[in-house]
């Protein structure tokens, strides 16, 4: 016979990742307030330079896509296997399709550009 948690295991559980997330979010949020301060205080005194490099977009959306639809592929492979067809294989399909969906992107951004040119 299994003996339930307690309840102070429980609320354990249920509280630590809340308080990940919230303290998360307030790392991320003053990194990016002191990154935009330290940019405003920059500018003030005439130092401040633009970054020349450009997001390279198309990179990006490769090696997004790729890593993703590899991802993908491994957790729906290890779902199919426990679980068989079911709600649980949703958390591989997302990740795959989503990394085909930016694979793709990369190919009609691709075609586009050569079509430009």
């Amino acid at each position: 016979m299994e003996e339930a948690p307690s309840t102070v295991a429980q609320i354990m559980i249920t509280i630590i990742p809340i308080v990940g997330i919230v303290c998360g979010s307030a790392v991320i949020f003053f990194y990016l307030y002191y990154g935009y301060k330290a940019k405003v205080l920059m500018i003030e005194k005439g130092i401040y330079r633009h970054p020349i490099e450009k997001f390279d977009l198309d990179s990006f959306s490769l090696f997004l896509g790729i890593v993703s639809l590899c991802v993908g592929i491994g957790i729906s492979i290890f779902f199919m296997l426990k679980e068989g067809m079911g709600y649980g294989l949703l958390g591989g399909l997302i990740p795959l399709f989503v990394g085909m969906g930016l694979i793709a992107f990369f190919v009609v951004r691709l075609k586009i550009s050569k079509r430009n040119e």
